[in-house]
């Protein structure tokens, strides 16, 4: 799993695997899903990040495992 933050493109990638990506689907407002050939999720990209997130909070990233 990946995680990008392009902060000139003011976007958020999460790639959860290598596999080939078939089809991209704007689910909701400036959140993208891509699709491998099997129909399964296998990258998340959120626009204007900044806009969702405070400015303070993107510089640090906190990952929780239950």
């Amino acid at each position: 799993m990946k995680l990008h933050f392009d902060q000139a493109a003011d976007a958020l990638y999460l790639r959860l695997d290598d596999s080939a990506i078939i089809e991209s689907e704007e689910v909701k407002p400036g959140v993208i899903l891509d699709f491998n050939d099997h129909d399964q999720v296998v990258g998340i990209e959120i626009l204007k990040v900044s806009h969702r997130v405070d400015a303070a909070n993107l510089k640090q990233l906190n990952f929780e495992m239950a």
